[in-house]
């Protein structure tokens, strides 16, 4: 009887050692692919479909920062800081730190979006911050490395 009333607690006890053990390999390998296709994803539009148009001066472009009083200066500014801002997230060393300047960026868009667009797109900055800070924080390590890197070269 003792052995009975056993079985069930010792089963138990390695079913919740399992459920709180570390990821498998196929779970990491998988959580990467996800989150390298969501770098690439977002440095394309940020790139590409965001930043490109500013620096070729766009009609609609020019058109938003003439709105905002902000000229041709505002927004080749903002359209460098796209580009260059994608392909930080391209660059492995880069690629916290460039997520983490796109959080910077996205919370001035929503800013100037509420208080001098009316509130029109404000949503779409606000959506765009939860993957970059996923990106930020996933990719953490890397900063820590190119400070690493930049002290080295300090030296």
């Amino acid at each position: 009887m003792t052995t009975a009333t056993n079985a069930p607690t010792v089963a138990s006890a390695t079913t919740a050692t399992s459920v709180g053990a570390a990821p498998s390999a196929a779970g990491r390998r998988s959580v990467r692919i996800t989150l390298r296709t969501l770098q690439v994803v977002l440095a394309l539009f940020f790139g590409l479909a965001s930043g490109v148009p500013k620096l070729i001066a766009h009609p609609t472009a020019v058109e938003a920062f003439e709105k905002l009083g902000w000229g041709d200066p505002g927004m080749y500014t903002i359209g460098a800081l796209e580009v260059l801002g994608g392909i930080a997230l391209l660059v492995p060393v880069l690629s916290s730190v460039g997520a983490t300047a796109f959080i910077g960026l996205m919370i001035g868009a929503f800013i100037v979006s509420v208080t001098a667009l009316g509130g029109e797109n404000a949503a779409t900055p606000l959506i765009l911050i939860l993957p970059l800070a996923w990106i930020a924080w996933a990719r953490r390590g890397q900063t820590t490395e190119l400070f690493r890197l930049l002290l080295r070269r300090g030296e």
